[in-house]
């Protein structure tokens, strides 16, 4: 067994599946869509691994399997075991190695069609069940995108002068609750982490999203993980062209089902859950297909012009690109398919004392610099950089700690006895032993007080 590129980077949901139990997991393997749609995240190495254990009815020599893999590939294979075993989906001991009884019967029947077919959705024909014809794979693009861009958007532009359409308040609470979004005095307003959020990829952006959302709805005591999970995976293995009853859906999944069309991962009239029809959202979850995000996001990739003299020149229309400019860019004019405005100390600040950082402002000019910019070699000019660096410097010219002054020692014994002590717990900030004094943190307080005490008792 030879070993191709296993060092990409395991998709964002493994690791979440590795965090549930046992019992969870393989309740979840005995569904076909899940066991399947599982299999599409694994690595090329363990997927292989699987696919040569689908099939065999008892477990196999360790040795037997050991054979296959070349010395340089014994590493990679070591950890593909670790990591399946970690998902509860090979067992055995040091002797033997199998597919376990749930994923193997769950995979089986998804890859022969056979078992539980409901698992991938029950379609319906929109004349029988009286529901609506379902939206065209354009307008359902369009839907998706327009929900996605309200949320992004909202991100940007709450706490600014600016007016954005407002998200449902699931939306609301799940970007509080993810740390996306910070709320003073009523007023909500993007954070340092929601700001990295925008500056990932939007396949990222929306597992980042999904992930937050799974790991709020396991803290509710009403809700099965299980079935949390198990629609997740019917929907990544549906059609978007297709229409799916949502008679089959559990109790726990009714209620995900109006979050996810907040999200624009699923489409239904408002006035009717009859039936429902995922976006290309959602068929991409578990895939490494492009979905209409990045599409869309390459459309508008390249389009930020920065010179010396800190003037910016944005070749954009897009209210969201412009939203985010505004951030940190003093406007001055404004042209259907151009903005003109300047980097200056203010406008950088202001970004500064939200929480972007100085590295996340650089990285977003970079990461959208026009072709032309591109050519240049560092990208961003180095004194532009510097600039924006120093701005954020002079915010942090002070720090304050709490702590406690530590003076009037009878001799320099006594001082050097106890400075030695609060050095050994790490926790001395400033000494001036000419004084005899010395500053320590305020962790310390209580161990030095104890030590002195001990010393004057003697």
């Amino acid at each position: 067994m030879t070993v191709g590129n296993t060092d990409s980077i395991g998709h964002a949901l493994i690791e979440f599946l590795q965090l549930q139990t046992q019992t969870t997991l393989h309740r979840l393997y005995v569904r076909p869509s899940a066991s399947l749609a599982i299999l599409r995240l694994l690595s090329p190495l363990e997927r292989q691994l699987v696919m040569s254990l689908l099939w065999l009815e008892l477990p196999i020599e360790t040795r037997s399997i050991g054979s296959w893999v070349t010395p340089d590939g014994r590493s990679p294979y070591e950890a593909a075991l670790k990591s399946l075993a970690s998902l509860h989906i090979i067992t055995g001991s040091k002797e033997q190695i199998g597919l376990h009884t749930s994923f193997k019967t769950g995979l089986r029947s998804g890859l022969t069609g056979s078992g539980d077919v409901e698992t991938f959705g029950r379609s319906v024909q929109f004349v029988e069940y009286s529901v609506d014809a379902p939206l065209s794979p354009e307008a359902l693009d369009s839907y998706a995108l327009e929900r996605w861009d309200t949320i992004l958007h909202y991100m940007v532009t709450s706490g600014t002068e600016q007016v954005a359409a407002k998200p449902s308040e699931g939306v609301l609470y799940l970007l509080e609750h993810s740390g996306l979004m910070s709320s003073e005095q009523g007023r909500r307003k993007i954070t340092s982490a929601g700001f990295q959020f925008l500056l990932e990829s939007p396949h990222t952006q929306l597992w980042v999203f999904m992930l937050s959302y799974l790991r709020m709805m396991a803290e509710r005591d009403d809700m099965d993980m299980v079935d949390i999970l198990g629609f997740f995976f019917t929907l990544a293995m549906a059609q978007s062209t297709q229409q799916y009853s949502s008679a089959t859906l559990s109790p726990t999944q009714m209620i995900m089902i109006s979050d996810l069309r907040d999200f624009g991962l699923v489409y239904f009239p408002m006035d009717s859950i009859l039936a429902f029809q995922p976006t290309r959202f959602a068929v991409a979850l578990t895939s490494n297909s492009r979905s209409v995000m990045d599409e869309d996001a390459d459309r508008s990739q390249g389009f930020v012009v920065l010179e010396t003299n800190y003037h910016v020149y944005a070749y954009t229309n897009n209210p969201l690109q412009i939203a985010v400019l505004n951030l940190f860019v003093s406007f001055k004019a404004r042209f259907p398919n151009m903005i003109i405005g300047t980097l200056t100390r203010d406008s950088v600040k202001k970004a500064l004392v939200s929480g972007i950082t100085a590295d996340q402002i650089i990285s977003y000019l970079v990461t959208h610099s026009h072709p032309q910019m591109k050519k240049n070699n560092p990208i961003i000019p180095v004194t532009v950089q510097d600039q924006i660096r120093l701005w954020e410097l002079e915010r942090h010219r002070v720090k304050g700690q709490d702590g406690y002054l530590y003076k009037d020692f009878a001799s320099m014994n006594d001082y050097e006895v106890v400075v030695k002590y609060a050095k050994e717990l790490g926790v001395v900030l400033w000494e001036y032993p000419t004084k005899r004094m010395f500053f320590a943190d305020a962790s310390g307080r209580v161990p030095i007080r104890n030590f002195i005490e001990r010393r004057t008792a003697l």
